[in-house]
């Protein structure tokens, strides 16, 4: 053989589909007779056919939790929450492996999610969730009666809905709160698995299963993964005389695409996108000190989730001198690239369209300043108004205004959460906040930080999953 002839170079392994596993009324199913494609980083995954009949339990079927009592659930879901220990749990090892290769948050972070996973199910918080849902929590358990003004009796009860759950792929733990929810109100429940996280739900199910294969609870789940819009499935499932609700999370396409569907007999509740914010007075300026808090604490609400959650902040808006404004600025992208529980010292890099925006707004806007790189280590835009685009990948538009009073008027029904500093001017404003369209104020820092039972997106969501029915003899 001449030396100087190069040997052929060996093909690159092929990437097999990533198997996704089906859960089904307390069955898992495996298979691998579909291929689909995760959105966020384009990886191919397999999933059994599914079994439509399956899914629906007909409506002459009561549902397995009626009867079961709350308590009995609620001490059910804690057993199970205690079993998801990353460090001994299987399932959620397995699902770490497979969830990194298709979700865009890093390794490190998907792992804390897991490592919390155990903390999301505990007898407090669930028992929080239902007593400040419900002004009667016994109407989940049974009938309840009443008398009204004029002598007349009834019963009421809070009887168990049929809901699809649509949920969302921004967070690989979120599942477990709907799975909760839905077992608090005794549901028959459908969960479509996002195509950036098609293991975690089932991971759950799984170690419910390995608790009590047989209990009301893991009878009432499902857990399977279709293409959002396939009209075969979603036109067939979508229907009254099998679902009550659908629970939507999602971006904008997905709600649309539910809405169609949507009508007599058949009812959404959305979880539709959001976009939080910040403000901050002009106290936050005063010193270098009270600079370097407030820029980690703006910092630690604009990363969470490396900006992918609906609380991340994205706009903040400020009151005070220019000097300490631009200070700020300088300090908060220095924070933004910082490693915390939920946040990755670097980030994807920014789109290349939002690059070209912001360089367009470098030339045309002479008050316009960058602090950072689109690199997803941290980039600040100061600005006297809002961006047009979309801030992302650990991108904070800090807004100068004259006053925080002018910065409502960017408050609308899209806006979730807003942190504020100093806190103590949440109570002077709440009222207009919420007014303008906000759902929840906070304190600087604190966005990712929750009152157990508290709303979401503006309300109580218990309350609305479940079929209020009514026995009268009036």
């Amino acid at each position: 053989m001449n030396v100087l002839e190069k040997k052929p170079e060996a093909a690159p392994p092929v990437e097999q589909p990533i198997p996704v596993n089906h859960f089904v009324r307390g069955k898992l199913v495996s298979g691998n007779a579909i291929t689909h494609r995760s959105r966020d980083l384009g990886v191919d995954f397999v999933t059994p056919e599914i079994d439509l009949n399956a899914l629906v339990a007909p409506r002459s079927e009561l549902p397995p939790l009626l009867d079961v009592p709350t308590s009995e659930i609620i001490d059910f879901l804690v057993e199970a929450g205690q079993r998801m220990d990353f460090e001994t749990n299987p399932y959620l090892q397995e699902a770490l492996e497979h969830t990194v290769k298709v979700n865009p948050l890093p390794r490190r972070v998907v792992e804390n999610l897991f490592r919390r996973a155990k903390h999301f199910l505990t007898p407090e918080g669930l028992r929080c969730s239902i007593e400040s849902s419900f002004l009667n929590p016994a109407a989940l358990d049974g009938w309840v009666e009443r008398t009204d003004m004029h002598g007349n009796k009834g019963a009421l009860r809070a009887f168990p809905p049929r809901m699809v759950h649509m949920l969302a792929g921004n967070s690989p733990t979120g599942c477990i709160s709907s799975i909760a929810q839905g077992a608090l109100v005794k549901a028959i429940n459908v969960f479509k698995m996002p195509s950036s996280d098609p293991f975690t739900c089932v991971a759950m199910l799984r170690t419910m299963a390995d608790v009590d294969p047989d209990h009301p609870v893991v009878r009432s789940m499902s857990a399977v993964y279709w293409r959002g819009g396939d009209e075969r499935i979603e036109g067939t499932l979508y229907r009254p005389q099998y679902f009550d609700k659908i629970v939507a999370w999602g971006g904008g396409d997905a709600i649309r695409n539910v809405i169609k569907y949507i009508g007599p007999g058949i009812q959404m509740v959305s979880f539709d996108p959001k976009t939080s914010i910040s403000m901050i007075g002009p106290e936050g300026f005063e010193n270098s000190e009270v600079i370097d808090e407030i820029a980690d604490a703006a910092a630690t609400d604009v990363a969470t989730m490396n900006q992918e959650a609906c609380l991340a902040s994205r706009f903040i808006f400020v009151e005070g001198e220019r000097e300490g404004v631009e200070v700020f600025c300088a300090r908060l992208q220095e924070r933004l690239g910082v490693d915390r529980e939920t946040t990755s010292a670097l980030a994807h890099p920014l789109p290349v369209e939002v690059r070209d925006e912001i360089e367009m707004l470098q030339l045309m806007d002479d008050e316009c300043t960058v602090w950072g790189k689109p690199d997803g280590r941290g980039l600040v835009i100061l600005t006297s108004e809002p961006v047009d685009f979309h801030p992302s990948n650990k991108t904070a538009n800090v807004v100068h205004v004259s006053s925080l009073d002018d910065a409502i008027r960017y408050v609308n029904v899209a806006t979730q959460t807003i942190g504020m500093y100093p806190p103590e001017r949440k109570r002077a404003m709440r009222d207009r906040l919420a007014s303008a369209g906000a759902q929840r104020v906070v304190r600087l820092g604190g966005a990712a930080k929750h009152v157990m039972g508290g709303a979401h997106d503006g309300m109580l969501p218990l309350q609305r999953f479940v079929h209020w029915m009514s026995d009268e003899d009036a």
